[in-house]
């Protein structure tokens, strides 16, 4: 029988949740999993019927989602701050090395995390994820627009936002799932505070998180995208021919969401590589700042 308990981690004043399930067979390398923006634990609850009855899951609801606190200062959300919160949920459970999934805003996370603690990381599995941006003239630009999409969440509302959010065309093949999917992906989202969301664009966005030099990243890592969503398809590629202990996992008849709109093939997916990553030596557990 699975078991759930959720719990709370406070970091400098913040209170972080964390839902965890664990089963009674569980054996292998527990799994961190991290959300995508306007997400929260709830969101990943596939991942976790796909992981949970091998492996102790993890999710954490990020800064500003679910059910962690959504404070109003901007610095409380930069990238660096959610970094410094994921590493004292891993620190409070007591998770020696765990791995990490995360999709989009959580796969950038997850890479902030490997690169600022390594020691602490067996390996990450990024879906739909990025590193930031390297241009200053795209950065800009990104800038502008989660600046303005910010701006909507407030003067809106978030049933206006999430609406139009939800209709954005990197999310149009996920109509293939039904309707059923989309309005309890509505409603999740719709549980989510505006000032939070808004606070994650301008602290944590694409262009606003610095990029990141994943030269010397030493985590094993696996970029996972949807083969109808070409742009991360590509990022995934690039990645993987540039980075020596990467790897490249396309999943098909999927979009940006592979993990929701291609389950069954995910799952195998991030199974098999836990599962690779876990059959080798393990490597020396070092603190990780919290």
């Amino acid at each position: 029988m699975k078991q759930a308990l959720s719990s709370f981690v406070e970091v400098a004043g913040i209170r972080i949740h964390a839902r965890s399930v664990r089963s009674a067979d569980t054996g292998g390398t527990p799994v961190v999993i991290l959300h995508g923006f306007t997400g929260s634990a709830e969101s990943m609850r596939d991942v976790v019927e796909e992981l949970c009855e091998t492996r102790t899951t993890i999710c954490i609801d990020l800064v500003g989602h679910g059910c962690s606190d959504a404070p109003d200062q901007l610095e409380c959300y930069s990238m660096d701050r959610c970094v410094e919160q994921i590493a004292a949920v891993i620190n409070s459970l007591a998770l020696e090395r765990p791995h990490l999934l995360g999709y989009s805003m959580g796969g950038r996370a997850a890479l902030a995390f490997c690169l600022a603690c390594p020691e602490r990381a067996r390996s990450a599995l990024l879906i739909g994820a990025s590193a930031g941006l390297s241009d200053p003239a795209r950065q800009r630009e990104r800038v502008r627009d989660d600046e303005a999409l910010a701006d909507q969440i407030l003067a809106a509302g978030l049933e206006s936002f999430v609406d139009a959010w939800m209709a954005k065309p990197i999310f149009a093949s996920q109509s293939s799932l039904g309707h059923g999917f989309l309005a309890n992906a509505r409603e999740q989202r719709l549980r989510n505070r505006p000032h939070g969301l808004a606070l994650s664009l301008r602290g944590m966005g694409t262009g606003a998180m610095p990029p990141l030099e994943l030269t010397g990243l030493k985590v094993p890592t696996c970029f996972v995208a949807g083969a109808e969503d070409e742009k991360f398809c590509a990022i995934a590629r690039e990645f993987a021919e540039q980075l020596t202990a990467s790897r490249c996992e396309i999943v098909a008849n999927a979009g940006h969401a592979a993990h929701l709109e291609n389950r069954a093939a995910f799952g195998r997916a991030a199974r098999r590589f836990f599962a690779e990553i876990d059959s080798e030596n393990p490597q020396p557990l070092a603190a990780c700042p919290a």
